[in-house]
């Protein structure tokens, strides 16, 4: 198996994995702090701008995208962004929406992306849950992704789900996972009696143990107020599960 796949994190839910010669961005947020409306006359408030210039990040050959509904995961610098990437994958609705070179992917769906060498790597299309149970009419349809392929260590990227059943149900498919990719955060806007709509820390740690993760690299815990856990109580969390070595905190 080759080496354990580069991730470099940017803040918020954006960060760039190169896995098998390809160069794989999530969920892309660039624009400076402030307030940004969402549905239902709420706002949600950034609090620190992205750690890189969209610009700098040199070619992207697919973005990973778990939905394009809530600016915490696609702003409009990510969007203007989407336009000269050669591929972008997400949910159904979401490539309806999006347009140009978006794909949606339904749970367990899977394309082939050709490598630099020649070989490919399978991106398969994992459920998520963005909120309780029965929360999609309210939050919209989310996706997660898994990479594999010949010679190549598991990556699972959540996407925002909260739900440790649907982490059990991905496990049961793929692990021990190699590197897992977890939007964590604890992130609550209220909505359903303030109920997690991400992995908290806690919850992120679980799902690390329910993997069989050998690495996990956090995302989603900064720049945005509705992120409720950060740094510090990530660390507490994996420290308390005897999971320390494995949080990946770059």
């Amino acid at each position: 198996m080759t080496a354990t796949p580069a991730v470099q994190v940017f803040g918020g839910p954006t960060a760039l994995i190169e896995y098998g010669g390809l160069r794989l961005l999530t969920d892309p947020t660039f624009d400076a702090p402030g307030d940004y409306p969402i549905s239902g006359g709420r706002v949600l408030t950034k609090t620190r701008p992205g750690a890189v210039d969209p610009a700098a990040l040199g070619p992207v050959d697919a973005v990973l995208l778990s939905h394009d509904e809530h600016p915490d995961n696609l702003d409009r610098s990510g969007r203007t962004f989407l336009a000269d990437v050669p591929l972008t994958l997400t949910t159904r609705g979401g490539a309806e929406r999006l347009g140009g070179t978006a794909k949606g992917l339904v749970p367990w769906q899977s394309v082939e992306l050709t490598r630099p060498d020649g070989g490919t790597i399978t991106v398969t299309g994992v459920p998520a849950q963005h909120g309780p149970e029965g929360c999609e009419p309210i939050t919209g349809e989310v996706i997660g992704f898994v990479l594999t392929g010949d010679g190549l260590p598991v990556v699972y990227v959540s996407g925002d789900n909260a739900s440790l059943g649907i982490v059990e149900m991905i496990a049961s498919h793929y692990a021990p996972v190699d590197t897992a990719v977890l939007f964590a955060g604890g992130a609550r806007t209220g909505l359903f009696d303030n109920d997690l709509l991400t992995l908290d820390s806690a919850r992120a740690a679980e799902a690390a143990r329910i993997l069989g993760a050998r690495r996990v690299v956090p995302v989603h815990f900064d720049s945005w107020a509705h992120f409720t856990e950060g740094r510090e109580p990530l660390l507490a969390a994996f420290a308390a599960a005897g999971l320390a070595d494995v949080l990946d905190l770059a």
